[in-house]
C-alpha cells in the first residue's frame, strides 16, 4: 500500500527495513536555522537523510523580486531527490517537529509538483515518534543515489501575475494559511509590510490540527474547508502563506479530506509585496 498524504508512527515502523522506503528528516526552525540539523544528528528516525529548508528546499533568495523560500527550479530539485535514491517504487515519508507545518510539507509537495505521488508526512512527527517509544538513532546516514526523472505537474502551482487575475474572481478562492493576526496586519514579525493580498481569505494552518498535534479527522477536515469554500471546487482553490510552506499544510489537510488538491502561491506574501505597486489590504 503506498501512502500519499499522512502516515502514522507504528506503521512507518513497520516500514523502515523495507529498502523502497525513504525517510526525510525535515526539521527546521525560522529563528534559528541550523537548529533542525543540530537536532537530527543528535537523534533521527533510523535511515532518514536531512533536508534543510532553505539549502535543500529553496532556491537563493532574489532580493526584490522572490519571496523568501522561493522554489528550486525541477533540474535542481531532481539533483536533490536523485542523491535520496528515489525512485518510481520509493515510498517517501517526511517529518518535522512542527505539525508537518515547516519544511515537511514542503519536502512532501515539492516531489508531488515533480510527479512523485508515493510520499506522505508522518502524522504528529517527531513528537509523537518519541513519545511512542520507536527506534532513533544519531549515526550518519546515506543512501544509494537513483536518476530521479521529475514530470513537472505546473498546473499545482501559481505565479504572482495568476493570483493578481484570480484574486477577486468569484470563481476562485485565495487564502491566507497564516495566523489571523498577520492576516488582518497586526503583530507582524516576519515580513517589512502587514496585511493580505486584497481579496484573500483567512485559513490558518494551525486548524487543520488537535491538541495532540496531529491533523484532524478526514471528517473534520472536510466540515472545515466546506465552509471555507462553498461550491468552489479544489483546483480553483489556491493557498498562500509568508513563503509558500505552511500554507501547503492547508493543500495536505484537503487531499487528506478527499476534497481533491488545492494550489500554491509559491511566492506568497514576501514575494507579493517585494514589488511595493502590488495592493495591500488590512
Amino acid at each position: 500500500m503506498n501512502y500519499t498524504t499522512l502516515i502514522s508512527p507504528a506503521l512507518l515502523a513497520e516500514k523502515l527495513e523495507n529498502p523502497d522506503c525513504l525517510v526525510v528528516d525535515c526539521r527546521f526552525t525560522l529563528t534559528d536555522p541550523e537548529r533542525g540539523q543540530r537536532d537530527y544528528l543528535k537523534g533521527h528516525i533510523p535511515g532518514a537523510v536531512y533536508a534543510h529548508l532553505d539549502r535543500d528546499l529553496s532556491a537563493p533568495v532574489v532580493k526584490g523580486k522572490t519571496g523568501r523560500h522561493p522554489l528550486p527550479v525541477p533540474e535542481t530539485a531532481a539533483r536533490l531527490f536523485s542523491t535520496w535514491g528515489v525512485s518510481p517504487q520509493t515510498q517517501v515519508v517526511v517529518y518535522d517537529d512542527a505539525g508537518g507545518a515547516l519544511a515537511a510539507v514542503r519536502a512532501w509537495w515539492m516531489l508531488r509538483w515533480l510527479g512523485h505521488l508515493h510520499v506522505a508526512v508522518l502524522d504528529g512527527g517527531w513528537q509523537h515518534w518519541t513519545a511512542g517509544e520507536f527506534p532513533q538513532t544519531a549515526r550518519e546516514e546515506s543512501r544509494k543515489p537513483h536518476t530521479f526523472i521529475p514530470m513537472p505537474r505546473p498546473e499545482v502551482v501559481l505565479s504572482t501575475e495568476q493570483v493578481d487575475a484570480i484574486r477577486l474572481d468569484a470563481a476562485y478562492r485565495l487564502l491566507d494559511a497564516r495566523a489571523s493576526e498577520r492576516y488582518h496586519g497586526r503583530n507582524e514579525t516576519i515580513d517589512p509590510v502587514a496585511g493580505h493580498i486584497p481579496g484573500a481569505f483567512s485559513a490558518p494552518y494551525l486548524e487543520n490540527l488537535d491538541q495532540r498535534g496531529c491533523f484532524k479527522t478526514p471528517e473534520a477536515l472536510h466540515q472545515h474547508y466546506q465552509a471555507l469554500l462553498g461550491d468552489i471546487p479544489a483546483d480553483h482553490a489556491v493557498f498562500y502563506c509568508g513563503s509558500g510552506v505552511t500554507s501547503i499544510h492547508n493543500i495536505l489537510a484537503m487531499l487528506h479530506a478527499g476534497m481533491g488538491e488545492a494550489r500554491l502561491y509559491a511566492g506568497s506574501w514576501s514575494e507579493w509585496i517585494a514589488d511595493p505597486a502590488r495592493p495591500v489590504a488590512v
